[in-house]
Parts: C-alpha cells; structure tokens; sequence
C-alpha cells in the first residue's frame, strides 16, 4: 500500500511541478513477452499517456500512466488444454526522455505498475527503457524494453509502438 500511494504522489507531484508549458503524449505499443512470462502469454499490448515538462532544450521529464495487457496462451496438460489467464497492470511512472539528435529520443519510464488482474496480482516496481525515431514533428516511433518486477518473478516485454504529441 505504501509504494502505491508513494505512486500516486509521485504522479501528483509531476503534474504540479510547475506552470511552465508542457507536452502531452498519447501512444500505443504490441509486444511479446520475455523471460519469466515468455512460456504463459502469447502476445502484449498498451497505451500510455504522458505529460513532458522542458527541463532544457534536450531534456524532458513528466508523469506518465499506462495500461498494459498480457494475454495469456492455452497449455496443454496431460492432454487436457487449459486456457490460460490474461494479467495487466497500470503503470503510474516518472518518464524522462533526452533527445539525442533531431531524430533519436533515448527515454525511461520508472514507477509502480498496480496490478489489475489476476486476483493475487498486486503489482511491482516499473521500469521501461526506449529509443524513439521522430518521423515528424508529433509522431514517433518507439522501440521499448518493459518489465514488472513482482513476487516470484518479472513480467516483462519487447514491444514496437508509435507515440503522438497532441
């Protein structure tokens, strides 16, 4: 409870920071899991939202909230097929991103992703790093590295998105 509330004002405090003009994002990604998960879910998807204060003419940082979505994939048991379980969470984060060159956008997302399901699914510390191509001034390309480290284990992805500056 402590690190959801610690979360939330982490978010808060980023939409507060200060009245200097802002940017606010909106994307969506597809990826397959890796590693701890790779076996259980087939394929992912997500949105995330995001507000980005200048910090200097390279150097953004903001609040960002998400949702992603881990299908789960049917495995087979002693002949019996089981359908297997879709889990997601809600990442509430701090994103930073640092333009590299006009085109190339290196960023990370770190926070708290609470956990909506599976019951028993409480969430876990948030990292996502990633490189974003500019195809113009309000789209880009991005190429990211996610993970949820939870108890037993790290939910985590490779994904393939596209983020609009609105």
């Amino acid at each position: 409870m402590k690190k959801f509330l610690l979360a939330i004002a982490m978010v808060a405090f980023g939409f507060t920071v200060n009245a200097q003009d802002g940017e606010f994002n909106a994307g969506v990604n597809l990826g397959l899991p890796i590693g701890d998960v790779s076996d259980a879910y087939s394929f992912t998807i997500g949105a995330e939202v995001n507000y980005l204060f200048s910090v200097s003419d390279d150097f953004k940082v903001g609040p960002s909230v998400g949702f992603t979505q881990f299908f789960g994939s049917d495995v087979e048991v002693l002949g019996v097929t089981v359908e297997g379980a879709d889990a997601s969470f809600m990442p509430l984060a701090a994103a930073g991103r640092f333009a590299v060159s006009e085109e190339f956008t290196l960023g990370a997302d770190l926070g708290y992703a609470i956990g909506l399901s599976p019951d028993g699914n409480d969430g876990g510390f948030y990292y996502r790093p990633m490189v974003g191509y500019n195809i113009s001034e309000n789209v880009m390309l991005q190429a990211t590295y996610s993970g949820v480290s939870v108890n037993g284990g790290t939910f985590s992805n490779i994904g393939l998105g596209v983020m609009f500056g609105l």
